[in-house]
């Protein structure tokens, strides 16, 4: 999946990944009709990468421009066509409202009306950061579930939904978790295992992982797993490594790693075989 969207020179295309825990990540670009009145059963949050992204929606016409994010709700009909000759693109995530109602229940404490957020095209720096997110992690259980939690708690915000609960944390379940994500660093964690190893739904694991611990499961596990990439970095293949630390391929990792340390693999790798190799030993001090 691309991190950014390409010029219409390129033409009309669509790149859309399989579906993964009910939520779908799909990015495109269209010269002028994009296409024709349709509706999902999912939640539809899209983000305007470039141009102008016209569609009717709820019996008005809306248009949507760089930056802003649009908010299509379940069941609802919809189109999408360029509001400019220059056509435009977009990111947008399909999430299930099966995950939106087991996020909201997490945050809120109860079960709760999913989110309705009455404005198709809002000002969102939350959803907006969380779509771009989405498009730069790699595709995972985890990843995925601290994308609908993220999205979910924004959705709730701009719906002027109920407020979070506040709970009392159980440190002995993120205890848990983390010891897991600890010893698991050669390959990605699914969900259900950090729920069967803490007791908490994925989703309060998830608040409760980000509020003890300052991070996402997901983040928390990428990072481990990084490092212990980093280790073994010029003792064997780059796609070696990749490969032993979970990653679908060495471009995966390679990306991965640059976003978290500032520096690719490969150069990593020079500046370790390049370092000075530390003394053996002292000579000893000669008089005379």
């Amino acid at each position: 999946m691309r991190g950014g969207y390409l010029e219409q020179s390129c033409g009309d295309w669509v790149a859309c990944d399989p579906a993964l825990d009910g939520v779908q990540r799909l990015q495109a670009w269209f010269g002028a009709t994009g296409f024709a009145r349709h509706r999902h059963d999912t939640y539809a949050i899209g983000l305007t990468d470039a141009g102008v992204q016209s569609f009717w929606y709820r019996g008005s016409v809306h248009a949507s421009t760089p930056g802003e994010v649009i908010v299509l709700h379940p069941d609802e009909p919809h189109d999408g066509y360029a509001g400019t000759r220059h056509g435009f693109g977009y990111r947008i995530v399909y999430v299930h409202p099966a995950r939106v109602a087991e996020a909201s229940r997490a945050i809120v404490g109860r079960v709760c009306a999913l989110p309705f957020v009455a404005r198709p095209v809002i000002q969102s720096p939350a959803l907006r950061d969380s779509i771009a997110a989405a498009f730069t992690r790699e595709w995972a259980p985890l990843a995925v579930d601290a994308l609908v939690l993220s999205l979910t708690e924004a959705l709730l915000l701009e719906s002027a939904g109920p407020a979070a609960a506040k709970t009392c944390p159980d440190r002995r379940a993120v205890k848990r978790a983390r010891q897991l994500l600890d010893s698991e660093t050669h390959r990605l964690v699914r969900s259900s295992e950090l729920e069967t190893a803490s007791g908490l739904s994925r989703f309060e694991l998830a608040r409760q992982f980000r509020e003890q611990v300052g991070t996402s499961p997901y983040r928390y596990s990428l990072m481990r797993r990084l490092e212990c990439a980093r280790i073994h970095i010029g003792t064997r293949p780059l796609a070696e490594v990749a490969l032993e630390t979970g990653f679908a391929d060495q471009a995966h990792f390679t990306r991965a790693f640059g976003a978290a340390f500032g520096i690719t693999p490969g150069r990593y790798a020079a500046l370790k075989s390049s370092a000075p190799k530390p003394r053996s030993s002292i000579p000893a001090r000669t008089d005379g």
